[in-house]
């Protein structure tokens, strides 16, 4: 191997340390803080009680009244990503407060710039992410014991009670469950270029482990969380002021700007995990999905969309398997494709489950006018049809299955 074949090899290999992802947590935040240091104890006191103030429509008046504290004595990537999960549960509370029908349209200065100067320095968005409330907000509750449903816990929360808790740690479990294909996608770029064919065989075999893993945590929504609950409370805390009927000028950054900006709220889309495993399995999408889930990258840590985009320009294993016309490799490419077509279908399902038919159903308790059912008096009519990022949700979902069946290779 030449010089320049090495330096051409070594811009494709994949060390996952160098995109800040763990070993053991892949893109999930190793032992995050939950306190910061005393200086911005007001805002822990606020992103503490957040569930208190909005119940006694007390929270806007303290944020109102919030004394604008300086983010330079934020210490280290983990202060800085504690402080933007806490300023931005104390946005989402801010803004939907009160319902869609009385939402705020300025963000105050005080909670505005330090969370603007935050989010500049991770090169995250000034809103709530899928990286601030799954990827940052957990905690042991027994630090001696396993990393499991029971044991663990939530660092922040809204509305919801235990069905957010319960959405929020079922995601992290499902995060967790993908560690391993994570590992196998370092890997197999790796045995592209060597043409190892048994260790892009493990790599596989691997994937297709991880994708049943993860459907079978994804599995667990059932049990934590209860689908009047999601659609008619967690979905509007969630939700963000882009394509947003709520919002259709955006939300003003008193101090950071001149005119209002638009964000997509929390979204499964902004997880990096399927993103790269679409990347390394070479899963085209249709042009709509293709822009909605490119944007989304937007909305994870850098260094994490800096993997997606270095799996996308490394060697290609659909390209490669075809190529070199084995039997045994196609068998397990295709086997990660149907435990994948299996996970997105399960996914149409629960969101069947928890947006679709809830949908129906709270229309037609209103159709009664049963002001008893008091869940619904924040539901988010508007967001009937698209998800918390303002995705057509089903659409979406069901043009990405459909990607995925494609790529199956026919049999060599």
């Amino acid at each position: 191997m030449n010089k320049e074949e090495k330096k051409a090899r070594g811009a494709n290999c994949l060390n996952l340390d160098e995109f800040h992802i763990s070993k053991e947590w892949g893109f999930v935040l190793p032992d995050p803080l939950s306190d910061l240091p005393k200086f911005y104890q007001p805002w822990m006191d606020i992103a503490n009680s957040l569930i208190y103030l909005i119940e006694h429509h007390q929270l806007r008046y303290e944020v109102n009244n919030m004394q604008l504290l300086s983010t330079d004595f934020l210490v280290g990537y983990k202060q800085l990503r504690l402080a933007h999960m806490a300023l931005s549960f104390i946005t989402m509370g801010y803004v939907w407060q009160e319902g869609e029908h009385n939402t705020a349209k300025v963000l105050p200065k005080s909670l505005a710039v330090p969370f603007c100067e935050v989010s500049k320095i991770l090169g995250l968005p000034p809103i709530l992410v899928h990286a601030d409330c799954v990827l940052t907000n957990w905690k042991k509750k027994d630090p001696n014991e396993e990393i499991e449903l029971r044991n663990l816990d939530i660092i922040f929360t809204l509305p919801g009670g235990d069905s957010i808790k319960g959405f929020f740690l079922v995601t992290l479990e499902v995060e967790l469950a993908a560690v391993q294909g994570i590992k196998a996608i370092s890997i197999a770029t790796e045995a592209i270029l060597n043409r190892d064919d048994d260790s892009i065989k493990n790599a596989l075999q691997d994937m297709a482990k991880s994708i049943r893993k993860m459907n079978h945590s994804l599995k667990k929504m059932d049990e934590h969380v209860d689908p009047d609950t999601f659609y008619g409370i967690i979905r509007l805390f969630l939700s963000g002021w882009m394509d947003n009927p709520a919002f259709p000028e955006g939300l003003l950054y008193e101090g950071v700007w001149d005119k209002p900006r638009h964000f997509s709220g929390g979204s499964a889309a902004q997880s990096s995990t399927l993103q790269s495993i679409d990347e390394f399995l070479g899963i085209r999408h249709n042009e709509e999905s293709a822009e909605f889930l490119h944007r989304m990258r937007d909305y994870m840590p850098p260094s994490h969309k800096a993997f997606i985009q270095t799996i996308a320009s490394g060697p290609s294993v659909r390209e490669y398997i075809v190529l070199s016309c084995n039997l045994a490799l196609c068998e397990l490419y295709n086997d990660c494709i149907a435990a994948l077509v299996d996970l997105r279908n399960y996914h149409i399902t629960v969101v069947t489950r928890y947006i679709t038919i809830t949908s129906a159903k709270a229309k037609a308790e209103k159709a009664k006018q049963n002001s008893s059912v008091q869940i619904l008096q924040k539901a988010p009519s508007a967001l009937e049809k698209r998800g918390t990022g303002g995705s057509g949700i089903m659409c979406l979902l069901k043009s990405v299955r459909d990607s995925t069946k494609k790529v199956m290779i026919d049999k060599i």
